[in-house]
């Protein structure tokens, strides 16, 4: 290419990244050359003469489901307008979670590392640190590493307080676990948002209106299919996201009940889902979480400041999912 252009491959080298030096006619002659023989920059030369790879890790527990993939997609848009490319690192279960901060820290072949919606023990901290590159958490306030996410205490409390304003005093929850990631708190946040929101109103939640499930829309119904087995059961339903609650509203649905006349349900996250089924959550703006969590880790990896935690605040969407229990059900 540099001799097709008739310069010095020094001189070629920043004409075609656009350093400083080339006049515009000989950047423009270098790059027509460039054009005609289809050369490519070689991302490992261009890196390594800038002491960095150029790459990018996600580390997410499922790729399969819509908080994480809408996440990724948003963090992948602003990591890729800037030139750098991503390696997604799947650690869906114990062993996988085990066998990436185990084998990752050995080779360093990344600038920054973004870890989305699961909480970094303290050990596996330790592993991360050996890395010595940026790190920031997506989906989840993490002390150890700036964070871009919502406040999950919000979250539920905006959702309970629905709930609670309508005129309902009988409700429920179906809190959502995933067994195959550890370090969650005993009591999470948007459980803890639930029972505050109840011992505020003056109520009391009894053991049988909380029901815990794996995350997912199937355990949503059979959480509701348990709940209306109750001797009482609830006037409306806290789920901790909207797939929960859609399967939830398909039991009752089954039962012969109306969704909202007999029962309420709200969810979390404003899923696609959500709008289709005309079901009432509290979105959260999971694309905007990822692009700020990628924007925070650029930040980092180019020294601009010091880094900075993002909380999104979360919106209350009414929908035909939640209405005042019927006369005869209220408490």
């Amino acid at each position: 290419m540099a001799r097709r252009a008739g310069v010095s491959l020094a001189t070629a080298s920043r004409a075609i990244n656009d350093s400083y030096g080339v006049s515009t006619k000989t950047r423009g002659r270098v790059l027509a050359a460039a054009e005609e023989l289809a050369y490519v920059v070689s991302p490992e030369a261009s890196r390594l003469a800038g002491g960095r790879t150029g790459r990018v890790g996600l580390v997410v527990p499922h790729i399969d489901r819509w908080f994480f993939g809408t996440l990724v997609a948003g963090a992948e848009g602003v990591l890729g307008d800037a030139g750098l490319d991503v390696l997604l690192f799947r650690v869906g279960d114990a062993d996988d979670r085990r066998d990436f901060f185990h084998r990752l820290p050995a080779r360093r072949k990344i600038d920054g590392l973004i870890v989305v919606g699961f909480p970094v023990l303290e050990a596996e901290r330790e592993r991360l640190d050996l890395l010595g590159v940026s790190i920031v958490s997506a989906g989840g306030q993490q002390e150890a590493y700036p964070y871009a996410c919502v406040d999950d205490y919000e979250v539920g409390t905006i959702a309970v307080t629905h709930l609670l304003n309508l005129g309902h005093r009988r409700i429920a929850m179906i809190e959502a676990i995933d067994p195959d990631q550890p370090g969650w708190p005993t009591l999470a946040p948007r459980s803890a948002a639930y029972h505050d929101a109840l011992d505020r109103a003056g109520i009391r939640s009894g053991p049988g209106l909380v029901c815990t499930v794996p995350w997912g829309g199937e355990a949503g119904a059979d959480a509701m299919a348990q709940l209306l087995s109750r001797a009482e059961p609830p006037t409306a339903v806290y789920a901790h996201s909207d797939e929960i609650a859609v399967g939830a509203i398909r039991t009752a649905r089954r039962a012969g009940l109306d969704v909202p006349g007999d029962i309420s349900v709200v969810g979390i996250d404003d899923h696609p889902i959500a709008a289709l089924t005309d079901l009432t959550t509290v979105a959260q703006p999971v694309r905007a979480i990822g692009e700020r969590a990628a924007a925070t880790l650029l930040e980092m990896i180019d020294g601009q400041h010091l880094p900075s935690s993002t909380t999104f605040p979360a919106k209350l969407v009414v929908r035909r999912s939640t209405a005042p229990p019927a006369v005869g059900a209220r408490d």
